[in-house]
This record gives C-alpha cells, sequence and structure tokens, in this order.
C-alpha cells in the first residue's frame, strides 16, 4: 500500500528538513536557542515538495473558515500558498496566492500585499514553522492593515514552544477572527519517529 501525501511530506520533511544537534544547538529566528531545527525551504522549495504539500495543505485549509486566497510573511509562506492555491485551482476550486512583504516596496505602487486582492478579502495567512508564532502575528496584524480580512491561519510545522500557537490564537481572536490556527505536524510528529 502507497503512503498518502500527508506520510510522505512528513518523510521528506523529517529527511530534508530536520535537524538535531544537542551539542551545537541552532539559532532560530527567535533568537532563541534549541538542540533541534526546521529548514523547510529544502522541502517546500522542491518540485516533490510543492506537489505533496498542495493536497495536505488543502485538506486542513477546509477546515478553517471559507477564504478566497492564502499567504504570509515572505519567505516562508511563499511556497506554501503557492502550492496550497495551485492545487486548489487544478482541483476546480477558486484559491489565490498573495505575498505580504517584509518591508514596503520601495518603487512604483510601494505595496505591503503582492497579489490582486480585493479590499476585504476573506484570507487564511500561512506560514512554515511556528515556534514563537512572531511571524505569523506580523503577517495577521500587515494583512488586517491593508484591508484583508484575515479568517484563520495555518502553519506546516509547530514547534510547539514559546506559546507560538497561541499568540498566534491571541492574535486572531484580537481581530475578531472566523477560525483559529491549525498545523499540519508538531514537532511530536518528528521526534522518534
Amino acid at each position: 500500500m502507497s503512503a498518502s501525501p500527508r506520510e510522505e511530506l512528513k518523510a521528506l520533511l523529517k529527511e530534508r528538513s530536520y535537524r538535531y544537534s544537542p551539542d551545537a544547538p541552532f539559532t532560530l529566528a527567535s533568537g532563541k536557542q534549541s538542540p533541534f531545527y526546521f529548514n523547510c525551504k529544502a522541502v517546500t522549495l522542491s518540485g516533490r515538495g510543492l506537489n505533496l504539500m498542495g493536497p495536505v495543505l488543502l485538506e486542513v485549509f477546509k477546515t478553517l473558515p471559507e477564504a478566497t486566497a492564502v499567504g504570509g510573511l515572505t519567505l516562508g509562506a511563499d511556497a506554501l500558498a503557492m502550492a496550497l492555491a495551485s492545487h486548489a485551482s487544478a482541483n476546480g476550486e477558486a484559491l489565490d496566492s498573495f505575498v505580504i512583504r517584509k518591508e514596503a516596496k520601495g518603487h512604483g505602487t510601494r505595496k505591503w500585499v503582492e497579489g490582486e486582492l480585493a479590499e476585504g478579502a476573506r484570507v487564511v495567512i500561512l506560514d512554515d514553522v511556528c515556534t514563537t508564532g512572531g511571524s505569523t502575528v506580523k503577517a495577521i496584524e500587515r494583512a488586517t492593515e491593508c484591508g484583508l480580512k484575515v479568517v484563520g491561519a495555518l502553519v506546516l510545522i509547530d514547534r510547539k514552544e514559546e506559546d507560538g500557537m497561541a499568540n498566534i490564537e491571541a492574535t486572531l481572536k484580537k481581530i475578531g477572527a472566523e477560525g483559529g490556527a491549525k498545523a499540519v505536524y508538531t514537532v511530536n510528529d518528528f521526534l522518534d519517529s
């Protein structure tokens, strides 16, 4: 029996993205030290990873309130958004992707958000890894400031540290989002497996 896309993606993430080094800890984006690290881009930017992410993300996305677009803070969310929107479209579902810049575009339109989205568009914010939730929270706040209606958040991997998912949930609640935050995997899916 062949593995499901979810199982295949997990195996690929474990093989290419997950690193464990108790003697030489990694410095995370939050500045904290950790014995384990996920470099999701090793998978999310690969052809196989993109093909697997589409159906896996779509399955979890469908558990959130209805949205017309997905995206988040560049660079962690970009490949996820494109894989999810592409897979949804290939299956007859209308879903667009967008990118939130870390800084406003310095010329032309000076946009924070790239993608053709109408004012008030219902969106789900994506991120590859959640530790403190800081990048996802920043994306939620920026999307809201730019006139989008954030209805939920979806992360690929929850590290289950620093109250990251709780921080995202609190931000979603603060803006009155209809849905919460979901994770496809947690760090526990990669430990001892």
